[in-house]
């Protein structure tokens, strides 16, 4: 009897001897594979993009020119939002415009700053009497810049706003 207690002992031994070195090296496995992925994901994902490279002085005419449409824009006149209730839709639905006005000279932005009530006011009833309809489709949004443009011209004598540009467009 004490024999077998004895090779019953030996083996359970033997058995436990192998589940730690398992467990180890389970451990390392894991640690190598969340290293593996934590690696990749720095590169691909936090590592910061390289710089590019200016050309050398005597390459002053290689450079690319900016596009056509950057240099044809002319002063900015960026305004406030604008959070209006839409038409029909009895206080369930509304609109949150931001506007920046493109202006035909500097010196519209002062006659702007003049005017700026009357300017504000004329797009809030604008907007106010749009229904969502109105106002969903880009067709729609298109019809609005142009309405936009067309008001605010009305309070200016020295230049004009040669188009009116959403910098936000909510409706909810």
């Amino acid at each position: 009897m004490a024999e077998e207690e004895d090779i019953l002992d030996e083996l359970e031994g033997a058995e436990g001897g192998k589940k730690p070195i398992g467990m180890i090296i389970g451990i390392i496995v894991g640690l190598l594979v969340l290293g593996g992925g934590g690696y990749y994901a720095y590169t691909n994902f936090f590592q910061e993009k390289p710089a590019e490279e200016k050309p050398a002085e005597g390459e002053e005419g290689k450079e690319e020119a900016p596009p056509e449409e950057d240099l044809n824009l002319g002063v900015m006149f960026p305004m406030d939002p604008f959070v209006v209730n839409l038409a029909g839709s009895e206080g369930k639905r509304f609109l949150k415009v931001t506007i920046s006005l493109e202006l035909s000279t500097p010196e519209v932005h002062l006659e702007i700053k003049e005017n700026i009530q009357k300017v504000t006011d004329s797009i809030l009833i604008l907007l106010s009497s749009k229904a969502f309809e109105d106002v969903y489709s880009v067709q729609g949004k298109f019809k609005l810049k142009d309405e936009i443009t067309t008001r605010v011209n009305r309070f200016l004598v020295v230049g004009h706003i040669k188009d009116a540009y959403f910098t936000e467009f909510i409706i909810q």
